[in-house]
């Protein structure tokens, strides 16, 4: 009998997956056996293997080196780094001092581990589109001369009929021609509740049927709906190079030229300048290159970002890269997303008003046996009350639902009834004025209002609503007191409802009723005023404008697939108030970014000082370079600190 074959990855597929951290991890277990061997005097097996690491890690940078230049007609730190590996590597055995190869082993091994980061970034942007584009259908539902056929998706054309039955994904942008129902927006529109459609309505791809049968008419492309608008925003949005990172890569290239040219002409001028020897001179122009290279600077900035992140996470704040890190420090406006960002994002209740004899009790009761049987998410919310009251109630019989009015049955041998006004005012003789008072008011604060009956008697009424999260007024409030320039709100619900939520929580300006395309409009408004703009969101609909947003923070738990893909930071708890840590966490970092780099750059100048003018030797050089970067090290770790 065979046992069962265990599912484990090839190295090839490994390595074609991640092929440059696969590259840096074999680079750092050879440096590290490389320099054991020399240190124990197996001087021909260091000698074997540390080349073999400065092939492995440093391939895939010689390649992006020589390619910028001759492709290009430029240098960059690519091809830096590798001249003084092998600059160092070259003195090392010119002078048989070996450690000089460990050294330049280690500089390639640092540039091994940031393309493997960079390969890490790219990988999570095809996740992140993969996630969008699982959301719809690959088949519809057609009609073809009264029969029902499977189509893909793509081939359907403009005036074909669709089927949608209930609980299906809506396979396409389209028109109702018949049929009713609720949908389940959320996933697009970022709508707290589900919406009626019907007859003459447009429903989006990517989201989902509720209990009626609907028909729907194609009436543009596939490939134009919003689901698919959605994803090519995605797509551009993470494409496009942020300033910071195009400022860096031109100071890298800057940086290169100044080094490989002053190399040069220290390698040529002061014998003729100076008088110095040859030798001198050579040796001199070496230990340049090597003092010169950007570890130091390099070392300025990951341990900080890193630690950074590492404290981030120890308290529930998942920051991707360390680019946003950064990047939240200099934020200066924040856009929240309504549903299920500030608020939970599902109906619950909030107030229940059984008339004056009538107890809290019975009420609920009643509700629960009708709602019990019904999957509506208000129904859903009613059920949950009566639950968290400990109650217990009779079975209904004879249940039959009105669409879009309510749900009637038997219970105790008498009629009950639950829904709206008019539905309930139908199976009683009267419903009493002071709850229609009542009723009034809560509707206008944008609650939806349930009536309960039972044998012909109003019991009351209960108010359904999408509640506030408890901690978003404090977080608003901590992130005010930082200085945060502005705090909006966008939603895709109707503007009452979201001037009711703002007015609660303390945020002053709001834009309602976008679509997700409106909402990366704004953020780009935003960003033109501001310069760097933060967007916290929970949902699909929010991925556009998490993704062109400075940096885009998505919630943890409630927090669709592609948010929590698309976003750079993540609030793994969906902890509002953490977002205080987070800008806090980042100016540091920047405070503490800007001294290294101050002290790296500082040191650099004066071991070159004492290249040219003193008489600095290779091991006082790197012992100076290396001691630059264990300092700076240190004081990045300092974030590690809570």
């Amino acid at each position: 009998m065979s046992s069962p074959s265990l599912s484990i990855p090839r190295f090839s597929e490994l390595f074609k997956e991640h092929p440059d951290a696969i590259a840096a991890t074999i680079c750092g277990l050879l440096v590290l056996l490389g320099w054991l061997a020399l240190h124990v005097g197996w001087l021909g097996l260091g000698l074997l293997i540390l080349p073999a690491a400065y092939v492995i890690g440093g391939y895939s940078s010689a390649r992006e080196g020589l390619t910028t230049l001759f492709q290009e007609k430029e240098l960059d730190v690519d091809l830096l780094m590798i001249v003084a590996a092998l600059g160092a590597a070259s003195l090392g055995l010119w002078r048989r001092e070996y450690y000089f190869i460990v050294d330049g082993a280690v500089l390639i091994l640092i540039f091994a581990i940031s393309g493997a980061l960079e390969g890490y970034a790219m990988k999570r942007t095809e996740r992140s589109i993969k996630s969008l584009m699982n959301l719809t259908s690959d088949k519809a539902r057609v009609m073809l001369n009264g029969i029902e056929q499977f189509v893909p998706v793509d081939q359907l054309q403009i005036g074909d009929t669709v089927l949608v039955k209930p609980g299906e994904l809506i396979p396409t942008d389209g028109l109702i021609t018949e049929g009713y129902s609720t949908l389940n927006q959320a996933p697009i529109t970022g709508e707290s509740t589900p919406v009626e459609k019907t007859i003459g309505d447009e429903v989006y791809a990517g989201t989902i049927n509720g209990f009626g049968v609907l028909k729907l008419t194609v009436h543009q492309p596939p490939e134009s709906s919003l689901i698919q608008r959605i994803v090519r925003l995605v797509e551009q949005a993470q494409t496009e190079a942020p300033p910071s990172q195009q400022f860096l890569e031109r100071f890298e290239r800057l940086y290169a030229r100044i080094i490989v040219l002053t190399g040069l002409l220290l390698a040529i001028l002061p014998p003729f300048l100076l008088g110095w020897n040859w030798e001198t001179t050579i040796y001199r122009a070496l230990i340049f290159l090597v003092i010169a290279s950007p570890c130091a600077l390099m070392a300025a900035i990951m341990p900080t970002l890193l630690s950074g992140i590492t404290n981030g996470a120890r308290n529930g704040i998942l920051f991707k890269n360390g680019a946003q890190l950064e990047t939240i420090g200099q934020v200066r406006a924040i856009a929240f997303d309504k549903t299920g960002t500030l608020t939970t994002g599902k109906p619950q209740v909030v107030k229940i008003v059984p008339v004056a004899k009538e107890s809290e009790a019975q009420l609920l009761q009643v509700a629960a046996a009708l709602e019990s049987l019904s999957e509506h998410p208000i129904a859903n919310a009613i059920v949950q009350t009566a639950r968290q009251h400990q109650l217990k109630w009779s079975d209904a019989v004879e249940v039959r639902a009105a669409t879009g009015q309510g749900i009637i049955g038997i219970i105790d041998n008498q009629k009950a009834v639950v829904g709206k006004a008019g539905f309930v005012q139908a199976e009683v003789k009267e419903l009493p004025v002071n709850l229609i008072q009542i009723s009034q008011q809560l509707e206008n604060e944008e609650k939806t209002v349930v009536w309960i009956a039972h044998a012909g008697v109003v019991l009351g009424l209960i108010a359904v609503a999408d509640t506030v999260r408890p901690e978003a007024t404090q977080a608003v409030a901590k992130i005010k007191n930082l200085g945060i320039e502005q705090i909006i709100m966008l939603t895709g619900d109707n503007n009452s409802t979201a001037q009711i939520v703002a007015k609660e929580i303390g945020i002053n300006q709001v834009y309602a009723e976008l679509l997700p395309e409106a909402k990366v409009n704004v953020i780009r408004h935003l960003k033109n005023q501001y310069q760097t703009v933060a967007m916290v969101g929970d949902g699909i609909n929010d991925a556009p404008a998490l993704a062109i947003a400075s940096v885009g923070i998505a919630m943890g738990v409630a927090g669709s697939d592609v948010a929590l893909e698309t976003a750079d930071i993540v609030l793994m708890a969906d902890r509002l108030e953490q977002l205080e840590r987070a800008i806090q966490l980042g100016r540091r970092s920047q405070v503490i970014v800007k001294q290294n780099i101050v002290f790296a750059l500082s040191f650099i100048v004066l071991l070159l000082v004492a290249n040219f003018f003193g008489d600095i030797t290779l091991p006082l050089g790197v012992i100076g370079h290396e001691g630059s970067t264990v300092i700076v090290t240190l004081n990045g770790l300092r974030l590690l600190r809570n």
